[in-house]
């Protein structure tokens, strides 16, 4: 066998397997009612880079809250149809609505129950320049239906496990994000309340646009 002909085969057998990738990631957070996870998110962009990390709890339907603990503290928190950004020891907290919001979060909070990767992403394959943070995991690529004006491409890394360990986006301005996932625990108990925005004494609750 030439190694044109071996080349051949193996991309075919990797192609043939993304289907089978999705629908596994797709079952697994699809049946999942709630999600918690450490996370860190990494910007590039306009000559900077920042880091920060924290903690992300998911509920089915739409539910998420993300807590920033490093460098400082920030919450972003959404019942599914409103959302909150605050910043400890602000005098103001701003809302948005869910719906209006073109924030790279908001897509995260619909992993559960909404996943089709193949619908979600036009073109996914596999992502051979990309290399894994973890060996075994597998990494696609695809661009996104939602926010399309905005983002350009979606990078996925797939544990063995169907975890989804990372998800970069790269948007049209060169900018990416990346946030990285790890500690993951399915169905734990978490009460509403927890993706409701209680405002401290003294801190107003303004619409507008959130912070980042």
């Amino acid at each position: 066998m030439t190694f044109a002909v071996l080349s051949t085969l193996t991309a075919s057998a990797w192609a043939a397997d993304i289907p089978s990738t999705a629908r596994a990631v797709d079952d697994k957070y699809n049946h999942l009612k709630t999600l918690q996870a450490d996370f860190s998110e990494i910007y590039r962009g306009a000559g900077a880079e920042r880091t920060e990390s924290g903690t992300l709890v998911l509920k089915k339907p739409g539910k998420m809250r993300w807590e920033y603990r490093s460098p400082k503290e920030k919450l972003f928190v959404s019942d599914g149809k409103d959302v909150w950004f605050w910043v400890p020891g602000d005098r103001q907290a701003r809302r948005s609505q869910l719906k209006r919001l073109e924030d790279l979060r908001s897509p995260i909070g619909f992993l559960l129950g909404k996943t089709k990767l193949e619908k979600e992403l036009r073109g996914l394959s596999e992502a051979p320049d990309i290399a894994a943070l973890e060996s075994g995991d597998e990494v696609l690529r695809g661009v996104p239906q939602a926010l399309a004006d905005r983002v350009s491409e979606v990078v996925l890394e797939i544990t063995p496990q169907d975890w989804i360990r990372r998800i970069v986006v790269e948007e049209v301005d060169g900018s990416v994000t990346e946030y990285r996932f790890s500690n993951q625990k399915a169905d734990a108990d978490i009460p509403d309340e927890r993706f409701r925005f209680q405002a401290p004494p003294g801190v107003e609750v303004i619409e507008g646009e959130l912070g980042q």
